[in-house]
């Protein structure tokens, strides 16, 4: 075997987040830096990444078994900074860039294809950095022009979208031009081989290419760049730094930058911004008939026109409930619950209304009209299908989360947000109660009610074809969002957005980690002495800090206790 040689292994046992040495066999010679092996743990048989060398010594125990390969080692400096950066163990990462089942073979990565002239026609130079896009930009000449701007260059271009099934699509789209592309669990040895171009969604931003030569992030503020549970990593932040590393260019696109996205630089518009939005109708349920039902009369027109038409579903109405969905309105004159120092929607707490802030509670009363026969307004899917089926005489099809994705739909289709994935064409979208994203409890609520809107205009088309509408029935007609909407300009929402990110600190101005569990109270007794700021919220403690760093070194130097705690770094 030649000489004794040992190396150093994270385990797969996130609780104890710190290397072991062991000793390399004969016949685990083959291992690597960022390979996969098993060894012999405390009397355990557990799996494990080789991180580096180590010093041998007689004492070490023997690598039991070489498993494949795994992360390339020119990614794992990058694992142990995100390990930092969100409060994880490493060993999280690396089964997050680790291959589902045994590679023990890598295949030759193809050489990177000159696109046919062709192919090429009204694909132009794009200056990498921030581009607001209008939702129903198709986004494929931008895809094109950044792999012609790296094809010169060592390494892989990444491509990153919201979902796995718009990822399919795309892919399908880039290998009809020419383009050797690696997408898909499944396909773990090519990205590992360095494959010309890798697409998919969120976990693409850890794909195990040994380099990174350009990146492209579409819809780079959608919620599904970020992970719901911990580790709560964002693609977008990992990424740009995987970029800032390998000195690659990075273009991200957005309907409307967020100040988080803004960081690095100002953005730009690229193609129609205005006319590739969908065509908007408001109706102001405060003025319409109480007697009308859960769709107003402008939407049941709205519905009827797209019924007449020939697309296999017609209709998609959508309610999505944010937060608790408690809203309150005055049956009188229709106007929301709302505080009068912060703004934002009143619940009942002990039989008073008061906003999550309780800056001022009250009794059950309008204080428009001075009415006190407030509504709650909130309904579900089941009923609001119902409901539906009974106002336009059609049958429905609920979608949620959990329906099945595969399978034919009614002409009317009711559900959550899930129809973005399940329907890709419609005439009209009709947004129930538009209201529930406004007042959506969390400072992204106006960048959340933007972006729904946008995701149905690509169900219904762009407003200079003139072919379709989304419908938002509101009791907040007035509201900065929704006038944005309709002029499809939202050059003030985004400045007011960063205004108030640097007032109040959020992100990216500021840090901030929520912490939950039985051992939370315990968990951040140990910050007190720390330099962050710590308050209550809803699921246990918010802690903040003036950056990352000052907020991450603070949880790693308290001590943690027992009982589970869950801390999720935004």
């Amino acid at each position: 075997m030649g000489a004794a040689r040992a190396v150093r292994i994270i385990t797969e046992v996130a609780a104890v987040d710190r290397p072991f040495d062991y000793l390399v066999t004969e016949r685990t010679t083959r291992c690597a830096v960022g390979d996969r092996v098993r060894v012999d743990f405390n009397g355990r048989s557990v799996r494990g990444w080789v991180t580096g060398d180590a010093v041998v010594s007689p004492h070490l125990k023997p690598l039991t078994k070489w498993l494949g390969y795994g992360a390339p080692a020119s990614l794992l400096d990058l694992l142990a900074w995100a390990s930092e950066r969100w409060y994880s163990p490493l060993s999280r990462f690396l089964v997050s860039t680790s291959p589902k089942r045994l590679i023990t073979e890598l295949p030759v990565a193809p050489e990177v294809n000159a696109l046919a002239p062709a192919v090429l026609v009204g694909v132009g130079d794009v200056e990498p950095g921030v581009l607001e896009v209008a939702p129903t930009t198709d986004l494929l000449p931008l895809v094109l022009a950044a792999y012609e701007t790296t094809r010169g260059k060592e390494g892989s271009l990444l491509v990153l979208v919201p979902t796995e099934s718009w990822a399919g699509r795309l892919r399908g789209r880039l290998e009809q031009r020419g383009c050797h592309v690696a997408a898909g669990e499944d396909q773990w040895d090519r990205m590992r081989a360095g494959w010309p171009v890798v697409v998919g969604a969120r976990g693409t931003a850890l794909a195990p290419v040994p380099k990174v030569c350009g990146a492209v992030i579409i819809d780079a503020d959608d919620e599904a760049y970020r992970s719901a549970s911990a580790p709560t990593w964002d693609a977008v932040t990992m990424l740009r730094e995987r970029c800032r590393r390998d000195a690659a260019p990075l273009w991200c696109t957005s309907s409307v930058p967020s100040p988080t996205l803004l960081n690095d630089g100002d953005y730009r518009s690229w193609g129609d911004t205005a006319g590739a939005w969908p065509r908007i109708t408001v109706v102001d349920r405060r003025q319409s008939d109480p007697h009308d039902g859960v769709l107003a009369r402008e939407s049941l027109d709205a519905a009827h026109r797209a019924l007449q038409g020939d697309e296999p579903v017609a209709v998609v109405v959508v309610l999505q409930r944010l937060g608790d969905g408690r809203l309150f309105a005055c049956k009188k004159c229709g106007e929301l619950a709302r505080c009068a120092t912060c703004g934002q929607a009143e619940e009942e707490v002990d039989g008073q209304l008061v906003c999550r802030e309780q800056h001022e509670p009250r009794a059950n009363f309008c204080r428009a009209c001075g009415a006190t026969n407030l509504k709650r307004l909130r309904v579900g899917v089941t009923t609001l299908a119902r409901d539906v089926s009974a106002q336009l005489a059609q049958n429905v099809s609920e979608v949620t989360a959990t329906s099945d994705l595969d399978g034919t739909f009614e002409r009317v289709v009711v559900g959550t947000e899930a129809v973005w994935q399940r329907v890709r064409h419609c005439g009209v979208v009709i947004f129930v109660d538009f209201d529930q994203y406004l007042f959506a409890p969390r400072s992204s609520a106006r960048h959340s009610a933007i972006t729904a809107v946008g995701k149905a205009g690509r169900l219904v088309g762009p407003r200079r074809e003139g072919r379709g509408e989304v419908v938002l029935q509101t009791r907040r007609s007035e509201d900065p969002v929704v006038d944005a909407l309709v002029r499809a300009n939202f050059d003030e929402i985004i400045d007011e957005d960063v205004k108030i990110a640097r007032m109040l600190e959020l992100a990216p101005y500021g840090a901030e980690a929520d912490v939950s569990g039985a051992g939370a109270e315990a968990f951040v007794e140990g910050l007190r002495d720390a330099k962050v700021s710590i308050r209550s919220s809803p699921s246990g403690f918010s802690v903040r800090a003036s950056d990352v760093a000052t907020l991450t070194s603070a949880l790693r130097a308290a001590p943690r206790p027992l009982a589970k705690v869950r801390v999720a770094v935004q």
